[in-house]
């Protein structure tokens, strides 16, 4: 793990001016300068016209401080924790990790990342790139076939004006090899761009090359270009069939005797300087650390790349079920860190309430929100949701199932634990980072 001087995460009191992009002599934007306005659902409304910066050195009140709802909030110390977690266990394991920027696609935690240990940050399609480019990210990992000529000649442009940028792309076919020549080759690109050949999951799993012999043809095929240049494999082991710890360990074995074999008939590309070998999602990395640790020496350095993404913010739901740290206790544990909340705004009967947050505003497509804690909007005070059970999701209402005796009224607020970070961050342009007191001391920007 590379490691810099960390920051304070609490934007506005540590303010510098906006870093300059020597190599391209641009800014890289400034988050703390954007005005706040209608455009960012609940945020204080006598807050207009201040700048996320000045709002931010507020350090205004969740709950007294002005804020609407229905509100999406970022625990500050889980924050904090999940990141020192995934930093000290990639170390321990021998570990690079290039974080995957889908999960919440904001910069301000990139930033955090990076200080963080993170070699860099996955993406998955050409816009999440563009984005990390635009905000300084200087190692990119695309997790994907790139065969969009647009695209690549806007990453030949940036690969040529800036030396420091490295990007790394999968190939999983001969014919999508042939494309990214023809478009490189068109777009007059200086580079070349680095590959690592996927290796599919299974049969009937995702992307990804499915045998051996197929993956030798296409990096057969990249050598034959000047435009390519092979530097490892990769692939994600969340997609094998059936998964389970023994089907996953053989799929991570054949991933890396993969490596050991394109190393030993000397396919990768001359003067690499090391050889990426790439997996791991959010629920099975202690595998992949497990049998990364087991490669044998190759003739180069090789860069272990974890791809984990979901860790950040962690969840209720989900990730809560299938993170490793359940089946390695000792290696610590993530903590969930965003609630939503929103207020009951109809107690029709004994049985039934009505919050006003949805679809919009919940991640609904693994599972439903969960109800953790009741704030009293009489008195303040947060107790436990005893006996309520969010049972639906409209598009602006959240059902809920009240058991007798269940201490719920009008104008209560319900704070809801939420399952896949993934759709959760893309319905919030503006995530207020909150301590456990309430305390607002700064808003997590998004770009999806």
């Amino acid at each position: 793990m590379q490691h810099r001087e960390e920051e304070p995460m609490a934007g506005p009191a540590n303010e510098t001016p906006a870093q300059e992009d020597v190599q391209k002599g641009r800014a890289i934007p400034d988050l703390s300068a954007e005005r706040v306005d209608h455009r960012f659902k609940a945020l204080p409304p006598d807050a207009e016209g201040l700048t996320v910066g000045e709002l931010s050195a507020q350090r205004r009140n969740l709950f007294t401080g002005g804020y609407t709802t229905p509100v999406l909030a970022l625990s500050a110390e889980s924050v904090e924790h999940n990141l020192r977690l995934l930093e000290t266990y990639a170390e321990r394991h021998g570990l690079a990790f290039a974080p995957h920027g889908k999960t919440s696609m904001a910069p301000r935690l990139f930033e955090r990342q990076l200080a963080h240990g993170a070699w860099g940050i996955t993406a998955a399609v050409p816009h999440q790139a563009r984005v990390y480019r635009a905000h300084g990210i200087a190692r990119i990992f695309l997790a994907n076939e790139l065969v969009d000529p647009v695209a690549l000649r806007w990453f030949a442009a940036e690969l040529d004006a800036d030396p420091d940028f490295r990007l790394v792309c999968y190939v999983d076919s001969v014919r999508g090899v042939e494309l990214m020549d023809e478009a490189l080759r068109a777009a007059g690109a200086g580079r070349p761009v680095d590959v690592v050949v996927e290796l599919g999951a299974g049969e009937g799993a995702r992307t990804g090359v499915r045998t051996e012999a197929e993956c030798a043809a296409v990096a057969d095929a990249v050598a034959a270009t000047a435009t390519l240049r092979l530097v490892g494999v990769a692939g994600y082991e969340g997609e094998v069939p059936e998964a389970d710890p023994e089907r996953v360990r053989d799929w991570l074995l054949r991933l890396t005797g993969l490596a050991a074999a394109f190393d030993a008939e000397g396919r990768f590309g001359p003067g690499i300087g090391e050889i990426v070998v790439s997996a791991g999602g959010s629920a099975w990395f202690d595998a992949v650390a497990e049998v990364f640790a087991q490669l044998p020496a190759l003739s180069l350095p090789v860069l272990k790349l974890l791809r984990s993404g979901a860790y950040v913010s962690h969840d209720d739901g989900r990730y809560r079920e299938v993170t490793p740290f359940n089946r390695v206790p000792g290696e610590g544990a993530l903590q969930p860190a965003f609630r939503l909340w929103s207020q009951v705004v109809s107690r029709p009967t004994g049985e039934q309430a009505f919050t006003n947050a949805g679809k919009r505003d919940a991640a609904h497509d693994l599972d439903l929100p969960e109800a953790q804690v009741v704030r009293d909007a009489r008195t303040g005070e947060v107790r436990p949701a005893g006996g309520i059970t969010v049972t639906g999701l409209s598009d602006q209402h959240a059902w809920l199932r009240t058991e007798p005796g269940a201490d719920l009224e009008v104008g209560d607020w319900v704070g809801m634990g939420l399952s896949h970070p993934c759709t959760a961050f893309d319905k919030w342009q503006l995530i207020p980072l909150v301590e456990a007191d309430g305390t607002v001391v700064d808003h997590v920007r998004t770009f999806f």
